[in-house]
């Protein structure tokens, strides 16, 4: 692993040029926490209100608006009012798929006009590096950074082998964007060719499949512990979902507090435990 693995938040922030990576990893300094919440319900006050109750204890808030049934365009604002009141980065998990153009257009308009609230956001590397030059015409320009998926946590997932060292590869030829990849594990020298050489690199890693309390959930998703991925895997973000909130979408605050302290708490743990084991 590269040198970054061993490093702390907030000096690897003095390191990055990107403004989103940058603020990512001081907020996740500030706050000590290294918890992203994947907030993935369908009505807007259950968004919103879950949001308000994990704020405290989060850097990122992940959100999938496009599930969200009585959108309109107060949810962004109310989105971007709890991000200054709670200290956190907002990551829209829109996975982008396609030319250029395309993900352009629907980047920074349409009805959920992304780029102009959400600090980060992803796409597959599918469509090659064009889709990343389409993003970045959009996002650069406002400070936004982007992730690649590199590696899924679904059981069976296609992105394994080549896939994913094209995806290191495209992420490395677009390093003033590119901040990172959600994947398994830290993905240092990956995709390098004979002769070449990163030492240097300091792609951000965001992880789902994390809980606590299951190893599966009937769907092909597969969990781990904070310390497998934080601390095994050198992974720098823990994504959570249900496991904060449960099924009753974050009816009792209190339990979903408890929950975000509990898995704010065990994360950052298992990176304190990283940084002085070197």
């Amino acid at each position: 692993m590269s040198t970054a693995f061993r490093q702390t938040y907030s000096r690897r922030a003095k390191e990055h040029t990107n403004p989103a990576a940058k603020a990512l990893l001081e907020t996740i300094e500030r706050k000590r926490s290294n918890l992203c919440v994947s907030v993935d319900v369908t009505k807007q006050s259950d968004f919103l209100r879950i949001i308000d109750v994990v704020g405290p204890y989060v850097c990122l808030v992940k959100t999938h608006v496009d599930v969200i049934e009585d959108f309109d365009y107060s949810v962004v604002v109310r989105l971007q009012e709890l991000s200054t009141k709670h200290d956190f980065q907002i990551f829209e998990d829109r996975k982008f798929a396609d030319i250029g153009n395309t993900v352009a257009l629907q980047y920074s308009s349409g009805v959920h006009k992304i780029a102009s609230w959400s600090h980060i956001t992803n796409a597959h590397p599918v469509p090659g590096p064009s889709i990343i030059t389409g993003l970045a015409s959009v996002g650069l320009p406002l400070g936004r950074g982007l992730l690649l998926l590199a590696e899924m946590s679904t059981k069976g997932s296609l992105a394994i082998g080549s896939y994913t060292d094209e995806a290191v590869r495209m992420a490395r030829a677009n390093r003033d964007f590119v901040i990172g990849f959600i994947a398994q594990r830290r993905l240092d020298g990956v995709g390098l060719r004979q002769g070449e050489f990163s030492p240097d690199e300091d792609f951000l890693v965001l992880t789902p499949g994390v809980g606590l309390d299951t190893k599966g959930d009937g769907m092909g998703q597969q969990y781990r512990t904070p310390r497998q991925v934080v601390l095994e895997s050198g992974c720098d973000v823990i994504i959570v979902g249900r496991g904060i909130y449960g099924k009753d979408n974050g009816a009792n605050p209190d339990a979903v507090r408890m929950q975000a302290e509990r898995y704010r708490e065990e994360g950052w743990k298992a990176y304190l435990e990283r940084i002085e084991a070197n």
